[in-house]
């Protein structure tokens, strides 16, 4: 439904598009036709009709923006069907082009996704018989409570050393895409690569998000994988975005990938944000962007010295990432996606499978 009153949508902006390219015609065949036309106000019907393509554009990103929150829902919650009626009623009144309706209908929908959200982040329990620590272990996988400043967080991770483990970026493209890349379930990314443990990469476009029309799959920021590729090398827009660099026997993190160069020598590296702890400090603390203060399933990759670390904490905003890594006297901390695209392997799914992804 939702494909369908986008069209609707389109073609209505559209079809008021073009009568005002044939309104303006008219306007210009003559001097004395512009004057009658302006004095019937014509112009003031063009700035209404311009007004209102305007509003119509406006409540179809609305749109677009409540869809997505409803996917996000859907991450969390089984039964959905109420919201997925509310919403369905609200694409009925896009579809009869009732806007201004459909347009105070989708604050109050986005405002009630997220009282549930909150609901939901609310009731979370940690399991029974809990490993109750605030220490990061040394060595293998580790499913712990973890007591922070601002809550108890459950927290799934594996600890490696890096004099004996080599840790690679694994890719389903084998150079950079832009639309339709592959993607590839994390089972799978662990089992070709040989692997023992694997957590989902960075952010990305899936094919479900109608805002990713036209880059499904894409993801934009840096990375080389374990074949010595370089993906997105020509992206300055994103230059800015930390990044994590994985070598023999080493770990590094940077705050902006352009302080990184182009070094094959290396084993892989990957680039997401934010770079939520640098050097034993919190440096990130929250920003508006929903995305990064709701209350979510979450991947990352961190360190402690030559100690490697790649797990998720449970029911954790981006700025409660920090607080656990601290706790856990981590030394770097890199986000990576979330929500529906989150998967932990470890001897088998911990977490997930989710979505299929672009990188692991």
């Amino acid at each position: 439904m939702h494909g369908v009153a986008g069209i609707i949508i389109l073609a209505t902006i559209t079809w008021a598009i073009y009568c005002l390219v044939v309104t303006n015609r008219q306007l210009a065949q003559s001097l004395g036709e512009f004057a009658i036309l302006k004095n019937q106000d014509q112009f003031k019907r063009n700035e209404q009709l311009q007004s209102d393509i305007r509003h119509i554009e406006s409540t179809y990103r609305e749109t677009v923006n409540a869809y997505e929150d409803l996917l996000r829902l859907k991450d969390n919650e089984k039964d959905t069907s109420t919201f997925d009626d509310t919403f369905a009623h609200i694409l009925t009144l896009l579809s009869q082009r009732n806007y201004s309706t459909a347009s105070a209908a989708l604050i109050t929908f986005r405002s009630s996704i997220k009282t549930e959200q909150e609901k939901i982040a609310a009731s979370f329990t940690l399991p029974p018989n809990v490993l109750v620590s605030n220490t990061a272990p040394a060595s293998g996988f580790s499913q712990q409570s973890v007591s922070t400043d601002v809550g108890t967080f459950l927290v799934d991770l594996v600890a490696a050393d890096l004099g004996s483990t080599r840790v690679i970026v694994d890719t389903a493209s084998d150079g950079t895409c832009t639309n339709t890349c592959p993607v590839l379930p994390l089972g799978e990314y662990v089992a070709r690569s040989g692997a023992y443990a694997g957590v989902n990469g960075g952010y990305f476009c899936p094919a479900d998000y109608p805002s990713c029309s036209g880059k499904t799959g894409a993801f934009d920021t840096l990375l080389m994988n374990k074949n010595k590729v370089y993906f997105n090398s020509d992206n300055n827009k994103y230059s800015t975005v930390p990044a994590v660099i994985f070598g023999s026997g080493f770990i590094r993190f940077v705050g902006q990938s352009l302080e990184w160069g182009r070094d094959t020598s290396i084993d892989s590296m990957i680039a997401n944000q934010p770079l939520v702890v640098s050097g034993g400090n919190i440096a990130f603390n929250g920003n508006r962007d929903p995305k990064m203060s709701s209350k979510s399933t979450r991947g990352f990759v961190a360190n402690r010295g030559n100690t490697v670390y790649i797990g998720m904490i449970f029911n954790a905003s981006v700025a409660d990432m920090g607080h656990v890594a601290k706790t856990l006297g981590l030394d770097n901390m890199l986000n990576l996606d979330d929500g529906g695209s989150a998967a932990f392997w470890s001897g088998g799914y911990k977490v997930g499978p989710g979505r299929n992804i672009p990188n692991a």
